[in-house]
């Protein structure tokens, strides 16, 4: 799976998302030193990652499966459908549309 959210400037995107996190703003995800996010509730902690590419014209994020671990669909879902309404509810004016695909995508996703 991966998201894919159309935008004149990606960087500024993932940068904002980012900062909203380190104030607090946005609670339900957090960045890791390798700059992957994880949904931070107890039940989806670290069950896997969202890697983000800065691509031209798009912030893309693939999904990333912990060691020794694999991902279940449900997981797939919840990682994606969370985090594209975090990004609605606090970037909206950041990018013009978000889009999931339903099975993993070549080398944007490790799972």
């Amino acid at each position: 799976m991966a998201i894919y959210l159309t935008t004149p400037d990606p960087h500024k995107l993932l940068t904002d998302f980012k900062n909203k996190i380190q104030q607090g703003h946005i609670v339900t995800w957090s960045c890791d030193a390798d700059g992957d996010f994880t949904h931070t509730p107890a039940q989806w902690a670290k069950k896997a990652w969202l890697r983000p590419r800065l691509l031209q014209g798009q912030l893309a994020l693939g999904i990333v499966k912990p060691n020794g671990a694999g991902v279940t669909w449900p997981i797939y879902g919840v990682f994606h459908g969370r985090f594209i309404e975090s990004m609605v509810e606090h970037c909206h004016d950041l990018f013009s549309s978000a889009q999931a695909t339903p099975k993993p995508v070549g080398q944007l996703d490790q799972v």
